[in-house]
């Protein structure tokens, strides 16, 4: 395969993928998600050049294209998982092929298809599942069909180690006070919210949170999945659902303009170095609302999430100042995630202990219904389940 044909494909799977992101956060309609699919196709025909199809097989999770493993990067990666969550083992795209078809594509792989969410080929987009390889590993040698039921989605234990480590990429780049990539935290959330839409219960995915030494970032992952729970509790969905991880995702960013000696002291922190730590909701406001693309709501949130349900907290606001909703949640989900984290000056907390601490705040620090609705939510999973208390959470910094 030549290089343009390469680059070609390349660019075709970067506009299909962003597509499959624009339809799951808005909808198979969006214009922006027309406007790719167009791109895609272009790029498409030039990969196929005079020939009839371009197929796809996946092979151990690496994208193949006449018997060559495509270079592996974000969007093949993202692609991979896609076909992956939905069966798909083998993609034959035809010439003939139309941009409607691509769409149909995209909203197959964003589940945003009509019918129950039916896996289906059209003329020119031929889906099918490897049935058995020969030896070679490259052979087209697919079973195809012309309809399939749902397949599983990616397992949510296997979502927060992952998205976790692109998070902390991300975090890393503003540290050394390079450009946030605001894209990747959206696609980040993006993931998030299609595995749990999955599940029954959004707040399943409690059980897999894993246990890493950078509290800070484990803490924001774990702060979004929870805000995520919370919201599709209440019934919200769509694009504020997708701000709401955001703002989650971002609550915290003001610590990276911290000292991490500071962040990082196992002892109790002088007035000093608590004022600096006090500081963290206003440098991360200001930081967002600097930076193009980040929603509103994420600078709202990270300037409001220490304030408290009665008017305390930090930083001071002018009397009658309502805290938003999303500020209310994250700072409910913050605090339940300080209280289940091992720290300096005490071990792990039960959900029992937890739960009882947050009722008895509720109303003063913490919003009373949200609160009890939140815990609510959190009861229905411990009833089956291992309490989402984690003894493996490792020892961190102020919350």
């Amino acid at each position: 395969m030549s290089g343009d044909r390469r680059a070609s494909l390349q660019r075709c799977i970067r506009h299909l993928t962003t597509a499959v992101s624009n339809a799951a956060l808005y909808d198979l309609e969006h214009q922006q998600v027309a406007r790719l699919c167009e791109t895609a196709l272009a790029d498409l025909l030039e990969t196929m050049g005079d020939g009839e199809e371009v197929a796809l097989l996946l092979v151990d999770e690496e994208l193949v294209f006449a018997g060559t493993p495509l270079d592996s990067n974000m969007y093949v990666n993202r692609f991979s998982r896609a076909l992956k969550s939905r069966g798909i083992g083998h993609l034959r795209l035809l010439r003939g092929i139309t941009r409607q078809e691509l769409k149909l594509l995209v909203g197959c792989l964003s589940r945003q298809t009509g019918g129950g969410g039916v896996v289906r080929s059209t003329e020119h987009v031929r889906l099918g599942r490897l049935e058995v390889l020969t030896a070679s590993p490259f052979a087209d040698d697919a079973t195809t069909w012309d309809e399939v039921g749902e397949r599983p989605a990616p397992s949510l234990a296997e979502i927060p180690a992952e998205e976790l480590a692109r998070f902390m990429d991300i975090y890393q780049g503003v540290r050394r006070h390079q450009k946030l990539h605001v894209v990747g935290i959206s696609e980040i959330v993006a993931g998030f919210v299609d595995a749990f839409q999955q599940v029954g219960n959004p707040l399943l995915a409690l059980a897999p949170l894993r246990a890493l030494d950078e509290y800070t970032f484990t803490h924001s992952t774990n702060v979004c999945i929870l805000n995520l729970g919370q919201a599709m509790a209440l019934g919200i969905d769509g694009p504020l659902l997708h701000d709401i991880g955001v703002a989650a995702m971002l609550h915290d960013i003001g610590k990276l303009f911290i000292p991490e000696e500071i962040l990082k002291k196992a002892g109790r922190l002088d007035d000093e170095e608590w004022k600096l730590v006090r500081e963290h909701p206003l440098k991360g406001a200001q930081y967002l609302l600097d930076t193009p693309g980040v929603p509103r709501l994420a600078v709202v949130t990270a300037f409001e999430h220490h304030m408290k349900f009665n008017g305390a907290g930090y930083p001071a606001v002018s009397p009658g100042w309502r805290q938003n909703l999303c500020s209310q949640m994250t700072t409910i989900s913050d605090y339940f995630d300080a209280l289940r984290s091992k720290r300096a000056y005490r071990g792990v907390l039960e959900f029992e202990e937890v739960s009882a601490i947050m009722l008895e705040q509720a109303g003063s620090e913490l919003h009373p219904l949200l609160t009890r609705n939140f815990l609510k939510v959190l009861r229905q999973l411990t009833d089956g389940q291992a309490s989402p208390a984690n003894p493996s959470r490792q020892e961190g910094a102020p919350s």
